[in-house]
């Protein structure tokens, strides 16, 4: 009869020359040999198999699309798309885009696309719902006017709360307008963007909340003598964009494996510099 002390021994030599062995506990978006072979494209877990569906709103803004088409590669979140798609392994004809409606895209339930691209910001909230995969931008909320504005030369939001202030409903602009800036009137909320900027173009209100990037594009193109008031304070952990998807989906490792890459090997940051800056926005004291 064999002692408990020598089958330990035994143990602990087979377990030494075998990988069946390895903890089960592996952190998640591990890059361990089984990890990197399990988001191979003939192993992922597609909605529709060897075809990488993706979802994003319409329409599509600059300057994270350009000319409302996501298919063509222009604008920062579809060159991120397609750079992780061919992480994954596809060719940019097996990437195929449907419109999803923003809210609906982190929206409890099951989901038609694998991923949802559509500057959708990463919260503990929205992940009772759905899965993020590491982010892939970090965020910066700013307020934007007209020239002459009443708020058109504020230095702090100090200065911004007689303002009469709006964002669109459900994002993370809103939140920092209603907690950052804290204003004396009730917020204007919005169901897009557009409806938020023809409201101000109609001196219906004094200003909007937006991510810094749409802020951009904004007062560039949608605004007659549009201008950037200034960057919000950040507020406790910084605000990022990440990829949506099912809750419990498999791709979820691999996507934000295919991220991180990109991060990495300085990917991303060209893709910002290419598509988004940063010039021309104080920060607000």
């Amino acid at each position: 009869m064999i002692s408990r002390s020598v089958v330990a021994v035994l143990v602990a030599f087979a377990c030494a020359g075998l990988a069946a062995c390895a903890p089960e506990d592996e952190p998640a978006g591990s890059t361990t040999p089984s990890a990197a072979d399990a988001c191979t494209k003939d192993k992922l877990a597609l909605k529709v198999p060897g075809t990488f569906s993706v979802g994003t709103d319409k329409p599509a803004y600059e300057p994270w699309f350009s000319g409302d088409d996501p298919s063509n590669g222009k604008g920062y979140e579809s060159a991120v798309t397609y750079a992780v798609a061919e992480k994954l392994g596809f060719q940019r004809a097996e990437v195929k885009w449907q419109t999803v409606p923003f809210n609906a895209a982190f929206a409890p339930g099951p989901k038609k696309f694998d991923v949802d691209v559509n500057q959708i910001s990463i919260s503990e909230d929205r992940r009772k719902a759905v899965d993020f995969s590491t982010g892939y931008y970090d965020v910066r909320q700013t307020v934007i006017t007209t020239a002459g504005s009443k708020i058109a030369g504020a230095k702090s939001v100090a200065e911004l709360a007689d303002a009469k202030l709006g964002a669109q409903v459900g994002t993370t602009s809103y939140v920092a307008l209603r907690d950052v800036i804290k204003p004396k009137q009730s917020p204007a909320v919005f169901d897009t963007n557009d409806l938020a900027v023809q409201a101000l173009k109609n001196k219906q209100i004094d200003g909007i909340v937006v991510d810094l990037p749409t802020g951009f594009y904004m007062t560039a193109a949608q605004l007659d003598g549009g201008k950037i008031v200034g960057q919000l304070p950040a507020a406790g952990q910084t605000e990022q964009f990440g990829f949506v998807l099912e809750k419990g989906s498999e791709l979820t490792p691999c996507v934000s494996q295919a991220v991180d890459a990109l991060k990495a090997d300085g990917t991303l940051a060209k893709l910002q510099q290419q598509y988004l800056t940063a010039e021309g926005a104080p920060e607000l004291s």
